[in-house]
C-alpha cells in the first residue's frame, strides 16, 4: 500500500463494521513498511490487527475468537499467497481473504476470485478502497460465524433426541401422517402423536414446516 495525501483522512475518521473491536484483521507481508503502516490504519479504524511476515508464521498462529479477515500478499518469501489460501481455504472459512500485491494480473486474479478471496487489489491504490474491503469482509466472517454457531445449536438438539424420536423426525418431515409413520414403526398412532410432540418440543419448532426447514439445514431430508 501507497499512502497519497488524499488518504490521510482516513485516520481521523475511524471506521467500524457492526463486528465491533473483537474483529481481528490479519495481515501476512513481507514487507515491514507494508506491515507497519497496515497494522496502524486497522488499529485507528476500530479493529484488532495482527501481523506476519511470512505464511509459516501465520499458519504457526492460533487465530481469535471473533470475526476476521486476512489481508494477504501475494508474494511471499516461503509460501505464496495463492498456495495459502487453498492451504486454509476449507479450514478458515470464516475468515475472508483480501490479496495486495504490486503485480497482479488477470490469472492470478481470476484463480485467488475462484477460491474465494473477498477482494483482489492491486498496489497502489487508497486506504479507503482497503478499509471498505475490510469492512465488507468482517460483515461477511461474522455472517458466516452466525450461521455456524446457529447449526451447531441446531445440531446439538437433534443429538438430545431419543433413537425413536429420531426416527419419527426422518419420518414425519417426509410428509408421511402420524398413522402412516406408525405403520413403519410398527406403533400405534397415539405414540406417534406423543413423539411427534417431544420432537418438536426438543427441537424449538414452531411448525412442521419449521421441522423440515431444520432437517434440511442438517442434511438428513435435502430439499428436493
Amino acid at each position: 500500500m501507497q499512502p497519497s495525501s488524499s488518504d490521510t483522512c482516513v485516520l481521523q475518521a475511524p471506521r467500524r463494521s457492526g463486528t465491533g473491536p473483537t474483529a481481528t484483521v490479519y495481515v501476512v507481508d513481507d514487507d515491514v513498511s507494508v506491515r507497519e503502516a497496515l497494522e496502524g490504519l486497522i488499529q485507528v479504524s476500530g479493529w484488532r490487527a495482527r501481523t506476519f511476515a511470512c505464511a509459516a508464521d501465520f499458519l504457526d498462529s492460533a487465530p481469535d475468537a471473533g470475526p476476521s479477515c486476512l489481508v494477504l500478499d501475494v508474494g511471499l518469501p516461503d509460501l505464496n499467497g495463492l498456495d495459502l489460501q487453498d492451504r486454509i481455504g476449507s479450514q478458515l472459512v470464516g475468515m475472508p481473504i483480501i490479496f495486495i500485491t504490486g503485480y497482479g494480473d488477470v490469472p492470478m486474479t481470476v484463480r485467488a476470485m475462484k477460491a474465494g478471496a473477498a477482494e483482489f487489489l492491486t498496489k497502489p491504490f487508497g486506504d479507503e478502497v482497503l478499509l471498505a474491503a475490510i469492512d465488507d469482509a468482517l460483515q461477511r466472517s461474522q455472517a458466516v460465524l452466525a450461521e455456524q454457531t446457529a447449526l451447531q445449536a441446531l445440531r446439538d438438539r437433534r443429538a438430545g433426541l431419543s433413537r425413536r424420536e429420531c426416527e419419527v423426525m426422518d419420518l414425519v418431515v417426509t410428509g408421511l401422517l402420524n398413522k402412516q409413520v406408525g405403520g413403519e414403526l410398527g406403533i400405534s398412532e397415539i405414540t406417534v402423536k406423543a413423539h411427534r410432540g417431544r420432537v418438536m418440543e426438543k427441537m424449538q419448532a414452531r411448525s412442521l414446516a419449521d421441522l423440515v426447514r431444520m432437517s434440511q439445514r442438517l442434511g438428513l431430508h435435502p430439499e428436493d
